[in-house]
């Protein structure tokens, strides 16, 4: 009996839901984000009463189940934890001494400190926004920014940072991952000794990277990826690890000053610091991916999606910590003002300093770690993008891709990504100006969204806290890209235009430098 009861509470609940999401869609445009292909049917209608998991476990729409994103709900607590582990731990983070060695010690630690802690609360709002009261559930950032700010304001502050965070991501994996390969390929023929070291030129190592990427892509969807993601969060630990462990055993090399670097007047040490903080506030990343994760989760009655995603971010974000503190930490001690602020910091570092003293053969493991780290990490971003092209495709047709299409789409992306990494090989000197336009996605529009949707009591806790470091992130933002914009038009941009260099080549020759 008590059986019975429960089947029909499930049931009632359903028809509820649907109920809800009907009368919500004649209330508002932005209730339910994305296009419905088709009206639901009766025959749909008792399936769900039967099956909570019909149409994504959640998410009344049809189109969720033909999407990469949302087309397998049968996620859990570990798999997400994998994806946020390896979405969040990225070699951006070999770049935080280049931040203490202008802060300094104290104020490094502090400033790495407050962003994480930050960083970590825009995330618990995000993980309490997937799912509304109407039973609506919000699987991509760009669906709660459009129903929080509007169709058109959400689609205009989201639509544009969130796809170019994603594919811009995967385009820097190409250019960091080819260019670790060829450190690998130095590494093994000992700068010519036993092999040709010019075997491959840098645009045949950033083809490797990007065919064994796309081999890999070939993944349905983002649930199906949890194993890649577990082994690039092994392996991203495994190499911050190696990389502060081998820092600290092998001493500081001669002439290692902590001492900040001189600056010729106020605004170059201004513009110095604030570019400090951006290191520090963009180490964090994975923001623009959170609730594409959790959409992987079942929803049911008795278990909502917030409680084991908040698990896996708690375990995933330790972890983080405790790659990221000892990385800045040791990072510094080790080398000081010394670590090379371009691409790769530690890891040039390492190759630098160390390639006399420690073996070829952790040499090449860690380079080995870092390109299926970068390999693995390129699947999660690279399925917002693929996500995204489905979306349109399945909107006009009311289909599903069809499985050579889906292939068709990820080549496609692979060829264009590939394209942009060889045309733009400086990306990375861009990246304090783009990461200060995209930085909103994480640190402050989460807390409007917040706002925005559960409409918190003015003047109340939460509302204050939200609207502060709401109108903090916008002012940080607006000053991170001023600061470097200001040292591009100081400093000149290294625009190598379809020449890309290696990773720890400086000043190539061959570089045409504009000034601005």
């Amino acid at each position: 009996m008590a059986a019975m009861e429960e089947v029909v509470v499930e049931a009632n609940w359903s028809i509820d839901r649907v109920y809800s999401f009907r009368s919500a869609s004649r209330r508002s445009d932005s209730a339910q984000v994305i296009p419905i292909t088709r009206s639901p049917t009766s025959e749909d209608t008792n399936y769900h009463v039967t099956s909570a998991a019909n149409w994504g476990g959640g998410e009344l729409n049809p189109q969720d189940a033909w999407l990469p994103i949302t087309e397998s709900r049968n996620g859990n607590t570990f798999s997400a934890t994998f994806h946020l582990l390896c979405s969040g731990i990225g070699i951006q983070a070999l770049l935080l001494p280049v931040a203490l060695a202008t802060l300094g010690w104290a104020w490094g630690i502090i400033c790495l400190s407050l962003a994480f802690t930050w960083q970590l609360y825009t995330i618990w709002l995000l993980v309490h926004l997937h799912e509304s009261d109407s039973g609506t559930r919000y699987s991509r950032y760009i669906d709660l920014a459009m129903t929080a700010f509007g169709q058109k304001l959400g689609k205009f502050l989201a639509l544009v940072p969130v796809m170019y965070l994603s594919a811009g991501t995967c385009v820097q994996l190409i250019i960091l991952g080819g260019g670790t390969i060829k450190l690998f390929i130095k590494t093994v023929c000992n700068d010519g000794a036993n092999c040709d070291a010019k075997s491959l030129t840098n645009v045949e190592c950033f083809l490797v990277f990007m065919c064994m990427s796309i081999v890999v892509a070939q993944f349905p969807n983002l649930n199906s990826i949890a194993w890649v993601s577990l082994i690039g969060a092994t392996t991203a630990i495994a190499y911050c690890t190696l990389i502060w462990a081998l820092s600290i055993g092998k001493g500081r090399p001669n002439g290692t000053s902590y001492n900040p670097p001189e600056m010729d007047d106020k605004m170059d040490r201004f513009g110095g610091i604030l570019n400090a903080l951006g290191i520090i506030v963009l180490v964090f990343r994975g923001h623009n991916v959170v609730l594409e994760i959790q959409g992987t989760l079942p929803l049911s009655l008795k278990h909502q999606t917030h409680k084991p995603m908040w698990r896996g971010v708690t375990v995933s974000y330790l972890i983080i910590a405790m790659c990221l503190y000892p990385l800045a930490i040791a990072g510094f001690w080790a080398y000081g003002n010394k670590v090379p602020s371009s691409n790769g910091g530690l890891l040039i570092a390492m190759s630098k300093f160390r390639h006399h003293d420690t073996s070829k053969i952790v040499l090449g493991l860690i380079y080995v770690l870092v390109v299926i780290n970068c390999i693995s990490t390129f699947q999660i971003y690279s399925m917002i993008i693929f996500d995204k092209l489905e979306t349109s495709y399945t909107s006009r047709k009311n289909k599903a891709c069809a499985r050579w299409l889906r292939t068709t789409f990820r080549l496609f992306f692979g060829g264009m990504a590939f394209f942009a990494a060889v045309t733009l090989p400086f990306l990375g000197s861009l990246a304090p100006l783009i990461g200060g336009l995209t930085l909103p996605l994480a640190y402050a529009y989460p807390c409007l969204m917040w706002i925005a949707i559960k409409k918190p009591k003015p003047k109340s806790v939460m509302w204050c806290i939200n609207v502060g470091l709401g109108g903090l992130g916008l002012v940080l933002s607006a000053l991170l890209v001023i600061a470097a914009a200001w040292n591009l038009a100081s400093r000149g941009l290294h625009a190598n235009f379809f020449k890309p260099h290696g990773l720890d080549t400086v000043n190539h020759l061959d570089m045409v430098k504009t000034r601005f």
